[in-house]
């Protein structure tokens, strides 16, 4: 990597007095909000301060799963593993590690890890890591079911496509059909802090306006996850355009999902 870029170290660094400095007062905090209810357990610890790279290298490949949480107390995660080590589409939760790769690895976070770490500590590490990468997933999950039920319910091969305009390139969730000119395409939203309207639904609109420059001939729909039931109406009139054909919001569940679908083929008449 050229070295007027940052590596992670280099953005570590920046904020280790600042981070240090929170962990103080943040400990500090902690034992004057709740002094009635602290008390002192013995703790299993790792001390990685005794332990060589090569010690560390030989613990994860012989057990996989501990890499997740070594390199979360690092704050590194593939992204920075693939940028400043060169090792690409690294699963950090189910990782696949030759001897090579693990001792780079483990040279690579060395330097990061404390001195020491209780063993429930860097559970409960993982745990937070863990659940927030299963949360986006069903999260995903949502997204995909709308697309399979729209291939489902209109008899018709809908696909996530890209299409280039003005020399960018726009993402549609689901598009038909699966090559040449669309004929359809759809946009999958989810919404949930309302603080993000304004920028989702410019988004949106600007993808409608760009895929009708592309394809004229084109419609296109949104499919809008936004749990806020009343503010809905306030959407659709910022929705409100020529290039935008169609407008429904689904919720969690399958009636909601299959009835937006059905919404959206009736409107655009697929």
């Amino acid at each position: 990597m050229c070295s007027d870029y940052s590596s992670h170290a280099d953005y570590l660094g920046a904020v280790q007095g600042n981070a240090a400095r929170r962990k103080l007062q943040v400990e500090r905090a902690l034992s004057e909000a709740f002094p009635d209810f602290i008390e002192k357990r013995e703790v299993s610890v790792i001390l990685f301060s005794s332990m060589t790279a090569f010690d560390l290298a030989e613990g994860i490949i012989q057990y996989p799963v501990v890499l997740k949480p070594l390199i979360a107390a690092c704050n590194i995660a593939a992204r920075a593993i693939e940028r400043d080590i060169g090792i690409k589409n690294l699963n950090t939760y189910e990782p696949r590690l030759t001897r090579e790769s693990a001792n780079i690895i483990a040279g690579y976070i060395k330097p990061f890890l404390p001195e020491y770490l209780e063993i429930p500590s860097l559970g409960t590490v993982d745990r937070v890591a863990f659940v927030d990468k299963e949360m986006r997933k069903n999260k995903g999950n949502w997204e995909r079911k709308i697309s399979s039920k729209l291939k489902k319910h209109a008899g018709k091969d809908f696909k996530k496509r890209k299409f280039t305009i003005g020399g960018e390139v726009f993402e549609l969730d689901a598009a038909y059909p699966a090559t040449g000119d669309v004929q359809v395409g759809i946009d999958v939203k989810r919404i949930e802090a309302r603080r993000d309207i304004h920028k989702r639904c410019d988004e949106i609109v600007n993808k409608a306006r760009k895929l009708k420059e592309a394809f004229p001939d084109s419609k296109f729909a949104a499919a809008i996850y936004y749990p806020f039931i009343d503010e809905h109406v306030n959407i659709q009139h910022r929705l409100y355009s020529d290039d935008v054909d169609c407008v429904v919001f689904a919720s969690d569940g399958a009636d909601s999902i299959r009835n937006a679908v059905w919404n959206m083929i009736g409107t655009l008449k697929i």
